[in-house]
């Protein structure tokens, strides 16, 4: 894994404000918890952390993209999901002291900051404040991988309800709203969507061109897609369906 290690900027350090692991902790509590935090600078398509890495770290994202992937036989993307600004991850591998199931790859060029196990025991987890917070982000995590999971099992036989889906979840996850709709803020190839919906990247084309031919979507100039308006119409009867199969 090759990196480079990243001075401390001040307006950087103050992210960990934002952790709702640390939201209870004072002001000094907060510095020396920044102190903890080692940084490095990760280029577009690095390895942040492979699956069988290590079990020894918390990772924060002080700016840029990650996506976390699981391999399979052929060495394709399986994308779980994606990290962003202030977003971190790795906090259950420090509570179970195993390995994240998955790999990390800088979607874009990023700074990580590193939390230690040893750290994290010491300092943390003998605050009360902090460990019913983990309790309540286990919880979102647990939302978070149902949510998913509802993707991938949900109408594996139609391609687009499935992609509607897809899209649906990255608006909720990265959504910026616009007069004309909702602009999911991450740059994903067609391959790296398909490996998020379980199609190929061939279908994926497919539907993003039907779902732009139908007005649903749009691809701005800069490649990002524009949700529009009547894509959440689309989005409801998916829904609707997920809850009430004999509408299919």
């Amino acid at each position: 894994m090759s990196e480079t290690t990243v001075r401390r900027p001040g307006n950087e350090s103050k992210i960990i404000n934002k952790i709702p692991f640390f939201s209870t902790l004072k002001p000094e509590e907060i510095e020396q918890v920044e102190q903890l935090f080692r940084k490095k600078r990760f280029s577009k398509e690095q390895i942040v952390l492979y699956e069988e890495d290590t079990s020894s770290y918390m990772y924060l994202i002080y700016s840029g993209k990650v996506r976390v992937v699981k391999m399979n036989e052929e060495g394709k993307e399986q994308i779980i999901t994606i990290h962003k600004r202030n977003d971190f991850f790795g906090e259950m591998t420090l509570l179970d002291g195993k390995t994240s199931p998955a790999t990390v790859i800088a979607h874009e060029e990023s700074i990580i900051g590193l939390l230690h196990k040893s750290d994290f025991d010491e300092y943390l987890l003998k605050n009360e404040g902090i460990r019913r917070k983990i309790i309540e982000l286990l919880c979102a995590r647990l939302r978070e991988s149902w949510g998913m999971i509802k993707i991938l099992s949900f109408n594996a036989e139609n391609a687009q309800d499935r992609v509607v889906s897809l899209l649906g979840r990255l608006q909720e996850l990265y959504g910026v709203k616009d007069d004309r709709g909702v602009i999911i803020d991450v740059k994903m190839t067609h391959q790296q969507m398909a490996s998020y919906a379980s199609v190929t990247r061939e279908t994926m084309s497919r539907v993003l061109r039907n779902l732009e031919k139908a007005e649903l979507i749009t691809v701005l100039e800069n490649k990002a897609l524009l949700l529009n308006n009547s894509f959440f119409e689309a989005l409801q009867r998916n829904k609707d369906q997920a809850s009430n199969p004999a509408l299919h």
